[in-house]
């Protein structure tokens, strides 16, 4: 049998939270919904896999950081309802999303967490791209060059680590970005996306799937203008290691195995932090005159 979390269960849990695990309910009655709308403090609601759309428009008047990973689909109405809520709202769970749900979400003024989702139609990247706080996309494997266009223009931080590829076109677009990009996702880039990804100017630039970079990729990439992640390249060329190495931020390359001498010499140069492994942090030390 189903559990629902009724009125009685929810004014139990705003008495004394630690009395209720929300996270054993399957379902929500309206009234309960009512009464947790009113709880000013985080809410994790992960084992929801139904919410009625009256149930929604109570939840999205809370005030605090919502989850509802468990639901796989909302309806538009519901959707607009919790477009309304100010604060983080995780929806991990979603596998689709409707055009008008997404324009819904898209107006949501917090972090907005969509990590379910495999794929988005351009309308919805459409929307999701005029969202102005964290925006999480790690379940989409592909882009189109659209999609890619419109999410770029978004005014906060992006998390597509889900992605393997990206087209020319669309490293061009998300090089615009003026927020956080994280691409763990990428085990190869071309020399015409690291160009675009190297004039990106929003901050951290989180590409630590990458396992290997060009000569051509890594000069661009040294010109990055933020933070740089790079933990999944094992070895570096002489040239790559002296165009990184005048990298003036936070760079990362904790995977590094093996390194010339040469390339040893050209990181010790680096101004910024540089997060290394142990053994090859002192190789670099020992560089440094």
């Amino acid at each position: 049998m189903k559990k629902e979390l009724t009125w009685e269960i929810a004014e139990q849990f705003l008495k004394n939270p630690n009395s209720v695990d929300l996270s054993e309910f399957v379902t929500i009655s309206d009234a309960a919904a009512e009464s947790l709308g009113k709880h000013k403090d985080n809410l994790s609601l992960n084992g929801l896999t139904s919410l009625s759309d009256a149930a929604a428009e109570s939840l999205g008047k809370h005030k605090g950081i919502l989850s509802l990973n468990g639901l796989t689909s909302l309806s538009d109405a519901a959707a607009e309802s919790l477009g309304k809520h100010e604060y983080t709202l995780s929806l991990n769970g979603l596998t689709s999303l409707s055009d008008a749900a997404a324009e819904s979400l898209g107006k949501h003024e917090g972090w907005l967490y969509l990590d379910g989702l495999t794929s988005l139609s351009d309308a919805a990247a459409e929307s999701l791209g005029k969202h102005t706080r964290n925006l999480r996309l790690n379940g989409l494997t592909s882009l189109s060059d659209a999609a890619a266009e419109s999410l770029g223009k978004l005014k906060g931080n992006l998390g597509l680590n889900g992605l393997t590829s990206l087209s020319d076109a669309a490293a061009k677009s998300l090089g615009k970005l003026k927020g956080i990009l994280s691409l763990n996702g990428l085990t190869s880039l071309s020399d015409a996306a690291a160009k675009s990804l190297g004039k990106h100017e929003g901050g951290w630039l989180y590409l630590d799937g990458l396992t290997s970079l060009s000569d051509a990729a890594a000069e661009s990439l040294g010109k990055h203008k933020g933070d740089l992640y790079l933990n999944g390249l094992t070895s570096l060329s002489d040239a790559a290691a002296e165009s990184l190495g005048k990298h003036e931020d936070c760079l990362e390359l904790n995977g590094l195995t093996s390194l010339s001498d040469a390339a040893a010499e050209s990181l010790a140069k680096h101004y910024g932090y540089l997060g290394l492994n142990d053994s090859m942090s002192e190789r670099i030390d020992s560089k440094k005159k």
